[in-house]
């Protein structure tokens, strides 16, 4: 201030026009003050922006990575919105001309770096596919947690070696109880169902009923494992990969699953996964269906050979027909009842209410999978009379 004054003063006191010095006292106090102003002004800001820079840094550091810049302009720059494609939204710029989605995976890949930091890890210690997308800012935090909590058990952290598994697991960590729940009450349930629909003739068809429940022991992982929710870990196609193959890439694996952040389906991709996992799970059905009739057939030549009288009883179960009905069931109704368990019930419906309560939870979902399973049985019982490749005995035994 004093510099300022020292500098304005002397001029006003070389002016000799009366006219001239009449104008100065007015003139003089305002570019004093705005002098004085202008220079503390700067000065103040910089000092206290500095540290917090600096400060930012230090984390980002900690945390092995750069662009601590983009960090915090995330937290200045706090706008809402997200969803998915925003990589490709012109209409979401912010004022360094970064699109709102690139904001936002900026902002979860701190967080989840953040997170690491604090564990005590880093992206080397992780898988590459799971570093990879943690650097493209494609999960959020959560999904770290999840993993770093996995990770403390020897079983699920053998399983997250393969990327099936990891990438369902990351989703639901409820994923391996729910097999788990499948195929224990996958016997139990499918010999009911057989029971309830052959009653007097359970025993005589039992190398039938062997079939069915063989058949449907094989498929249940499947049917657990394919229309799951994922996170989608997988590397990039092929830039020679058709549209074909890039549709069905984009498709999830749950028709009806949430998105992650930053992504979005649309109707077409969630139709593709019907799709898509209807065509797994043929190939599945009918491949389970060639095992159990093979089983069977060398069941019923067994005892033809022990027991003569049972040779016009008892006839050889047909392989391709056979095989192919189920490869059909499993691809419409056993593809659509678990998109829709999965999806919609247990993701959409049971876990946001009960996703503090594990245990009622996971009841709920036994209860849930049972009655499916047990439904799905039923199913196939009369849709394999509908099309003929099974009849009653008592039929059978009037045509003869």
């Amino acid at each position: 201030m004093s510099i300022a004054a020292c500098l304005f003063t002397p001029a006003t006191s070389t002016f000799t026009s009366p006219s001239v010095a009449k104008l100065t006292p007015k003139f003089s106090p305002l570019p004093l003050h705005l002098n004085v102003r202008y220079i503390s002004t700067p000065t103040s800001f910089s000092t206290l922006r500095h540290p917090q820079r600096e400060d930012h840094h230090f984390l980002t550091l900690l945390a092995a990575t750069g662009g601590g810049d983009d960090f915090i302009n995330g937290n200045d720059n706090s706008s809402g919105g997200g969803g998915g494609g925003g990589d490709n939204n012109d209409d979401g710029k912010n004022s360094n001309g970064d699109s709102s989605g690139d904001e936002n995976a900026g902002r979860r890949r701190e967080e989840s770096l953040m997170l690491l930091a604090e564990a005590g890890r880093t992206l080397d210690s992780l898988p590459k596919d799971l570093a990879a997308a943690i650097q493209a800012g494609k999960i959020p935090p959560a999904v770290i947690e999840r993993f770093l909590g996995l990770e403390k058990s020897g079983l699920m952290r053998w399983l997250m070696q393969f990327g099936g598994f990891k990438e369902r697991l990351l989703a639901d960590d409820l994923f391996l109880a729910k097999v788990g729940m499948e195929c224990g009450v996958g016997i139990f349930t499918k010999t009911a169902a057989e029971y309830d629909r052959r009653r007097e003739n359970f025993f005589k068809e039992f190398e039938i009923v062997f079939a069915d429940v063989v058949m449907a022991i094989i498929a249940d992982f499947m049917l657990v494992y394919l229309p799951a929710p994922t996170v989608a870990l997988r590397p990039p196609l092929a830039v020679t990969a058709g549209p074909i193959s890039k549709f069905l890439y984009s498709c999830p694996d749950n028709a009806f699953q949430v998105a992650m952040p930053g992504t979005s389906y649309s109707f077409l991709q969630r139709l593709g996964a019907i799709v898509r996992n209807g065509t797994k799970l043929f190939a599945v059905g009918t491949a389970s269906s060639l095992v159990g009739t093979a089983v069977t057939n060398a069941l019923i030549n067994a005892r033809k050979a022990v027991d003569k009288s049972s040779a016009a009883e008892v006839e050889n179960v047909p392989i391709f027909s056979t095989s192919v009905a189920y490869g059909v069931y499993m691809a419409v109704s056993s593809n659509l009842r678990y998109q829709v368990l999965a999806g919609v019930i247990e993701q959409r419906i049971l876990e946001p209410l009960l996703h503090q309560h594990k245990i009622i939870l996971s009841a709920l979902c036994f209860a849930v999978r049972t009655g499916n399973t047990y439904l799905g049985s039923l199913l196939w019982v009369d849709y394999a009379r509908l099309i003929g490749i099974q009849k009653a005995h008592e039929e059978g035994t009037a045509l003869a």
